[in-house]
């Protein structure tokens, strides 16, 4: 199903792991790992179908949480949404025998025969040889695997380079291609063993690094806070509760932007987020609370958006607001279920209850063979949200997803029932608060208990493999929050103390602070600057750093896990490659660790911007993929 939001990796992102598909319901939108979050917008050069569908005729009536399907929009195809999908290998169909092990024994002698002659005509500057059966651009394909730019061709693994000087040969003429006369490069291949530099090219040319400004932020939350550091949010009360468990008072949550609250991609019920505030209650005899519960996120000093980001950013769950006190990622989950018969109403149910959020639906169900198309959008501030479109008759549930703006007011709504559910009456109301409005906690409140997150070992692996921006920046601002002192001006937000940490960071690394320059954490802002060489920098002092382990754990593995999950699979990358992607639209981005099929460890980091390639050619993210396969692949001396 198509689903349009008005937004990147993919990002579009990544299946974030936390996105994955349940077997019953379909995800509108979600295509596998998404990058950045940032993907789905970014892939979208057509502005002109942000507009709702035309030709919308209907009553409309807004129901809270729910809505009376009545419009009828028009089904006509809006490109808004469609994003090249970066996560994802190329289908076989689209290179015919990329994927030789499925191809007779005679035909891959064939084919490999073929890459041998072409590439000694290449080599002697003559003509490459026809080959039965190959089109001209399967042929195209053919000879970017003879260059050992291939996927999981055995041929590419045979033509690989047998030097370190043809290997650099072939880097730099690919680099070179006229294909990328609009983009610019920016490159460094670094051996961890040596420190010996096996390639580079404009390695200290600044560029848009997308989510590989990750790797900074989770090297430095690391390095300053330690593996085992853990989030503590402190629970209190007005007044102590009395013998008989009363608190004649209210009830306070004091955020400190805990990434953890969330079920998604768990399997564990969406209550289970606030068991741990039932059993602090319990342990301290609370049974009836008469005042408020009350979300405090005012110690995290932070506007709802990281600097930079942009407007369009705001209306997708890649871009939810940022908040001390965060649920659920900030976005909730709206199942839409069409009708078993065309032209009836479609049932819709939020995932997440206690949102606050009002949907207003012009959505109908349709012919069972027409493909679902919906579109979404909640205007900045406010709690509507707008859909418009069409789904199957019969057809499975779809999945939207919508930010929730002030997510600390949906975490004070969202616990209040969740502990009426336990049996603990509260009487007072749900409320909250957020910087720069100070504090509702009073002096001399008293402290029930705390919940804990766990280790930030896993929280950033936690935001590094699914390329979770939200996360990411939390841990960001949480980690400017503990250098704030006495003196700290009160404007100032835990994002800037946590950038003047990253510089002094840079300055321990031995890196050059000029060559990272951050608004932000997570690389949504498309003002983030960075060269290669301070990436590899990073990625060689992490190897030698005494959280040299986790930082290497929390990165995506290549056909395995996170943002690589299905990229590089059937290549000597396979299981090796140990590296953060990175994608804005024009901003692509690959950085990490690999070992050579020479036994070679590396370190390496490709940046690639401004590339728009031309119809039928290989996109920026297989570009990326194929230089890793044949740095993999290489079995040479160094």
């Amino acid at each position: 199903m198509r689903h349009h939001h008005h937004r990147e990796d993919h990002p579009c992102d990544h299946v974030s792991e936390d996105h994955l598909q349940e077997p019953e319901v379909a995800r509108v939108g979600d295509r596998g790992d998404a990058d950045d979050r940032e993907r789905a917008r970014l892939g979208r050069d057509d502005r002109g179908a942000d507009a709702p569908p035309r030709n919308v005729s209907t009553a409309e009536k807004v129901i809270p949480g729910r809505a009376l399907v009545l419009a009828e929009p028009d089904t006509q195809r809006d490109h808004r949404g469609e994003v090249a999908d970066n996560d994802h290998p190329v289908p076989d169909a689209e290179v015919g025998i990329h994927r030789v092990t499925g191809a007779s024994p005679a035909r891959r002698k064939q084919a490999r025969n073929f890459l041998r002659q072409a590439g000694s005509a290449l080599r002697g500057g003559g003509i490459p040889p026809s080959l039965p059966g190959v089109t001209p651009r399967l042929l195209r394909v053919l000879l970017l695997l003879l260059l050992g730019f291939g996927g999981s061709l055995h041929a590419a693994e045979a033509t690989a380079p047998a030097t370190l000087a043809e290997l650099q040969e072939r880097l730099e003429r690919r680099l070179r291609s006229d294909r990328f006369r609009g983009g610019l490069w920016g490159v460094q291949v670094v051996s961890l063993a040596s420190g010996r530099v096996w390639f580079e090219h404009e390695p200290r040319r600044l560029m848009s690094p997308a989510s590989n400004s990750k790797l900074f932020a989770g090297a430095l939350a690391l390095d300053v806070l330690g593996p085992d550091y853990r989030i503590r949010t402190p629970v209190l009360a007005s007044v102590a509760p009395k013998p008989e468990g009363t608190l004649s008072g209210d009830l306070f949550i004091a955020g400190r932007g805990d990434p953890s609250w969330r079920t998604r991609g768990t399997g564990r019920p969406f209550d289970s987020i606030f068991s741990p505030v039932v059993a602090v209650l319990r342990r301290a005899g609370v049974r009836r609370i008469t005042g408020d519960v009350v979300a405090d996120a005012t110690w995290f000093h932070q506007p709802p958006q990281g600097s930079g980001w942009t407007v369009d950013d705001l209306n997708d769950w890649y871009g939810a607001e940022l908040s001390g006190v965060s649920l659920e990622q900030n976005y909730a989950e709206l199942s839409l279920t069409p009708a078993a018969a065309p032209g009836g109403p479609v049932a819709l149910a939020w995932r997440q209850p206690d949102a606050g959020l009002e949907v207003l639906a012009r959505l109908r169900t349709v012919a069972a063979d027409v493909p679902a198309q919906v579109v979404v959008r909640r205007l900045i501030g406010e709690s509507r949200v707008h859909l418009w479109g069409a789904l199957p008759a019969g057809g499975r549930p779809e999945l939207v997803n919508v930010t929730v703006p002030r997510p600390a007011e949906w975490y004070a709504a969202a616990l209040r029932s969740a502990l009426a559910r336990e049996g603990i009456s509260v009487e007072g109301r749900p409320r909250a608060a957020r910087w720069p409005d100070p504090s509702p906690v009073p002096a001399g409140a008293v402290a029930l208990g705390e919940l804990t997150s766990p280790p930030l070992r896993e929280l950033v692996a936690d935001f590094m493999k699914p390329s979770q921006n939200l996360e990411t920046d939390l841990i960001f601002g949480h980690l400017g929050e503990t250098r704030r002192g006495a003196a700290t001006p009160a404007h100032r937000t835990g994002e800037a103390l946590a950038l003047e940490a990253l510089r002094e960071f840079l300055v321990r690394a031995g890196i050059d602070s000029a060559e990272v320059r951050f608004e932000e954490g997570s690389g949504l802002s498309r003002n983030n600057l960075l060269t290669a060489r301070a990436t590899v920098g990073l990625l060689a002092a992490m190897a030698r750093h005494p959280a040299a382990l986790e930082f290497a754990a929390s990165l995506p593995v290549a056909g395995r896990d996170g943002t690589l999950r299905t990229r590089l699979r059937g290549t000597a990358a396979e299981g090796n490659v140990s590296a953060k992607t990175g994608t804005l639209r024009y901003a692509n981005a690959l950085s990490g660790y690999l070992t050579t099929a020479g036994g070679e460890r590396l370190a390496f980091s490709l940046l690639l911007n401004r590339h728009a390639p031309e119809a039928g050619a290989p996109s920026a993210r297989e570009e990326l993929d194929q230089i890793v396969a044949l740095l993999a692949a290489y079995a040479g001396p160094g």
